[in-house]
């Protein structure tokens, strides 16, 4: 489709919210930053209220614009889906698909999911925001993705989950590590260990904060960090334990330089991985295309997670 069916206007503004002013928008769109201003400017006055704050160093939106560039996306995801249907009616696979993931997913099944699209469908383009699991849901009720990967989705009416599994809740250490070998571990054997824990914009640590508040509170050597890479060297250096499922270390895990430990602590809920979409907003045949091979790289990253190369070091059965 040589043309957008969404108005320029709505499509000027929505570039300048993600620029943060009219100049920059005006450099990646490669349009005159006075045609962009002149549509806000109608559209404003078409709809009766300020679409921006005009500040001294940019442009912000009003509560007011923040809803017509909302819907202006959604538009924009309507036509990239109607766009995927009339090339489905042609018999071509041809599309785009924005997609949010976790961090970790970043090392595990993405790059043979973007490598099966590829080698199966090479005119569908894949975007790939990574979030963590709160930003990833709004990005899927704002219509900035098409789908998503989401560790510990909430139950919620506006989304759907395509699938769903679960992870059990362990501690994952290196190979040499003492707790290596055995089949299942205590947090409170764990916590002689070093630990390096993630931050608090995940939810496995806001879980492990409301039901095991006292690893907190002692005064065990912990380090905390926002940086799941961080985290994994720690591991991989031999002393830290880091409490988490299995999907974060997949890779890691394959080629048996971390083990997965199982936690037995009564209680002890297992995590989860969902692909999800707005419920608002049933997907079209690319979308469902790209979830179906989302959904194998998922499995296949979770069967050679749970089974690790041999002569990588022992561990316990997940």
């Amino acid at each position: 489709m040589r043309h957008s069916l969404v108005p320029a206007g709505l499509r000027y503004a929505d570039q300048v919210a993600r620029s943060g002013s009219i100049q920059k928008a005006a450099r990646e769109l490669h349009v005159a930053a006075s045609a962009i201003n002149r549509q806000i400017l109608q559209l404003e006055d078409e709809l009766g209220v300020p679409l921006f704050e005009r500040l001294p160093r940019g442009m912000r939106l009003t509560p007011s614009g923040d809803a017509i560039i909302t819907l202006a996306r959604r538009w924009r995801q309507d036509e990239r889906q109607v766009v995927a249907e009339l090339r489905r009616i042609q018999g071509i696979h041809q599309g785009h698909v924005s997609l949010v993931a976790m961090d970790s997913h970043a090392t595990s099944f993405l790059p043979a999911l973007v490598a099966d699209l590829n080698a199966q469908h090479p005119q569908i383009s894949l975007s790939i925001e990574l979030a963590t699991p709160d930003d990833a849901e709004t990005a899927l009720l704002n219509g900035r993705a098409d789908l998503g990967a989401i560790f510990n989705l909430a139950p919620r009416r506006e989304l759907f989950a395509l699938w769903k599994s679960e992870l059990p809740l362990g501690c994952v250490v290196a190979s040499g590590h003492p707790l290596a070998r055995q089949q299942t571990v205590s947090f409170q054997e764990a916590t002689v260990h070093p630990i390096a824990l993630q931050s608090r914009a995940l939810t496995i640590r806001r879980y492990l904060e409301a039901q095991y508040s006292w690893l907190f509170k002692d005064s065990r050597s912990y380090i905390e960090t926002n940086s799941l890479q961080l985290v994994k060297q720690l591991a991989l250096g031999g002393r830290h334990v880091v409490f988490t499922s299995e999907l974060d270390v997949a890779s890691e895990l394959a080629s048996g330089r971390l083990v997965f430990v199982p936690v037995r602590d009564r209680g002890a809920e297992p995590q989860g991985i969902s692909v999800a979409v707005d419920a608002a907003r049933p997907p079209g045949p690319i979308v469902k295309l790209v979830a179906e091979r989302l959904i194998v790289a998922l499995e296949a990253s979770l069967v050679a997670a749970r089974s690790p190369a041999v002569g990588g070091g022992g561990g316990a059965d997940s």
